[in-house]
């Protein structure tokens, strides 16, 4: 009877981090459509390049700056409500893009959009802490952001469809919030109501170190993806290299963040931030100074973009085990405001390369491994606590 209870838990655990992950994937392919749409965009309500790029501006401000404080809001209400408004409200609100009557309107339609990608991210990853074996957690989150990888490669390919039949791929994110809703649990964070001043002292200590590193690591890889049409073009290459540079880059995100999030429940959080991170510095810098014309330049964009994205889940389970009380709070920490605040300054690595070349600003993004390698050698091995 008891191994019968035993079975039912693990399977509904099992479900309940499957429909997370879905949830994970649909809504960054979403988040994924809006860059390749501002052509369209732009035409559609004749404003400049400019104005049109601020919407990638906005949706990043209310997705991920600003998830941190969506998270604390998460931990206060029921968490099932957040996992399925991700999807919903991302889903609608960037498949309605083409059909709001000015440009203003669409600023907002955005905004909103990030906000359901804000919401969703926090409560869909303490889910998956909540219900993973704890010998297992580095596995189960690495298998929830590859979704989101996943995910994000497929959001160009929904954008293909332009904008006037977009609304038809909102369904899959309206299907998705339901069957999130229905599988997943009721729950908010346990225990004591806490204030603002607790919540910011989750963000202390070691946990300031880890989203630093997290922070450096983003913007040395946000600084190449930048860099590299620019790079690859100057060399002689066309959209087509490009393209595929980046599929082989995001497919290797994915796979690294698996073998990553597995060593570290094997080996430990810490140790595998730092390999994942110091061992990648070499190999970077060769690839920015290859090419497609080198036989090795493939292979060596899937070694480097596993290794420098192996840490990515890692560094999300140590979070969480850093503040096992708050794991939506730390989990949105380490995922939407560290790539955000990553996010506000790639710029400087364009003015950067306005300055010297677009392979010196690559080159010098990739130097930010060092600090980041550093801080994660100061880092404590978090305790494998109980979650609540």
């Amino acid at each position: 009877m008891q191994v019968t209870a035993v079975r039912a838990a693990t399977r509904h655990a099992t479900a309940v981090a499957v429909a997370v992950t879905a949830g994970h994937f649909i809504n960054d392919a979403y988040g994924a459509m809006l860059t390749p749409l501002t052509p369209a965009l732009q035409t559609r309500f004749g404003v400049s390049i400019a104005a049109v790029t601020l919407l990638s501006s906005v949706y990043s401000l209310t997705s991920s700056v600003l998830q941190p404080l969506l998270g604390i809001l998460g931990e206060r209400v029921d968490r099932r409500y957040a996992a399925a408004l991700g999807p919903l409200l991302t889903g609608l609100g960037l498949t309605l893009m083409g059909f709001v009557p000015w440009f203003g309107a669409l600023v907002l339609l955005v905004a909103a959009s990030g906000f359901g990608s804000g919401f969703f991210h926090p409560a869909g990853a303490a889910y998956v802490a909540l219900n993973s074996p704890p010998q297992k957690r580095g596995l189960w989150a690495s298998l929830f952001s590859a979704g989101g990888t996943a995910g994000s490669a497929l959001g160009p390919v929904f954008a293909g469809v332009g904008l006037t039949h977009l609304p038809w791929f909102g369904l899959i994110g309206v299907v998705t919030a339901v069957l999130t809703f229905a599988v997943t649990p009721p729950g908010r964070a346990e225990g004591r109501r806490v204030g603002l001043a607790e919540y910011g002292r989750i963000f202390r200590g070691p946990l300031v170190g880890l989203w630093a590193m997290a922070v450096l690591r983003s913007l040395a890889s946000m600084g190449y993806n930048a860099m590299l049409p620019f790079i690859l073009l100057a060399r002689g290459f066309g959209t087509r290299e490009v393209a595929a540079t980046l599929a082989v880059y995001a497919v290797a995100s994915a796979v690294g963040g698996i073998i990553g999030g597995r060593a570290s429940d094997r080996y430990g959080r810490v140790p595998v931030l730092r390999a994942a991170i110091l061992s990648t510095i070499p190999f970077f810098a060769l690839l920015i100074l290859s090419s497609p014309a080198n036989w090795w330049f493939y292979p060596l964009t899937f070694l480097v973009g596993a290794a420098v994205n192996a840490s990515i889940p890692v560094g999300v389970v140590a979070a969480q085990e850093y503040a096992p009380g708050h794991v939506a709070v730390a989990s949105s920490i380490m995922m939407g405001f560290s790539w955000g605040f990553a996010g506000l300054l790639v710029f400087l690595v364009g003015v950067l390369a306005d300055a010297t070349t677009p392979t010196v600003a690559a080159l010098v993004s990739v130097t930010l491994l060092i600090p980041s390698a550093l801080i994660a050698y100061r880092l404590p091995e978090p305790r494998r606590a109980e979650f609540q």
